[in-house]
């Protein structure tokens, strides 16, 4: 939806297809959809494994598909500021650059800097840090809780120690190597 909203009303864009020109980005367009049921696959797996790993540390013997289901459930929270980010750019007047639009996150860190001034590295860890992403690290807690059947605080400490301590870590990795 953004893409087609959003992404593809740039004015920059709106000349290539003017010019005919627009082919290579329709079919790498058309690509990045088919990839995306494979990300998330991915996606949820890998993350389903922390939290599933995170469980047994603590005694919880949670299945890795309930593992796998918390994670899809507590996915759809990035849903949010995806659409908060198409109401944005339809709603609000302007002519914003295809790199706007990358850089722009709702909530998150990145909006409290001027992504040119910051060095690239760093515009992947800016926009992770969000307010989303703390309510999705609750809705993996409630989640575990609700399906483990057991104690709220240990539920915390399973994706505290688990998800968010291996999230972070990603970051760092992130910013150290990307060049």
């Amino acid at each position: 939806m953004k893409k087609t909203l959003v992404e593809s009303e740039i004015a920059a864009f709106e000349m290539l297809e003017m010019r005919g020109e627009m082919g290579l980005f329709k079919l790498l367009n058309a690509l990045e959809y088919l990839s995306i049921p494979l990300v998330y696959l991915w996606k949820f797996t890998i993350l389903a494994f922390i939290i599933w790993v995170g469980s047994f540390m603590f005694g919880y013997k949670v299945t890795y598909t309930k593992c796998w289901q918390i994670v899809m459930i507590a996915e759809s929270v990035f849903f949010i500021p995806e659409l908060l980010t198409t109401l944005y750019y339809i709603l609000i007047p302007s002519d914003p650059s295809y790199w706007d639009i990358k850089a722009f996150y709702p909530l998150s860190l990145m909006n409290l800097v001027n992504y040119e001034l910051v060095d690239p590295r760093y515009h992947y860890v800016l926009k992770r840090l969000n307010v989303f992403e703390i309510v999705y690290w609750f809705a993996l807690i409630y989640g575990l809780h609700w399906t483990a059947k057991k104690r709220l605080d240990t539920a915390y400490a399973i994706v505290f120690s688990s998800y968010v301590l291996v999230f972070f870590l990603w970051l760092a990795f992130y910013a150290i190597v990307y060049k």
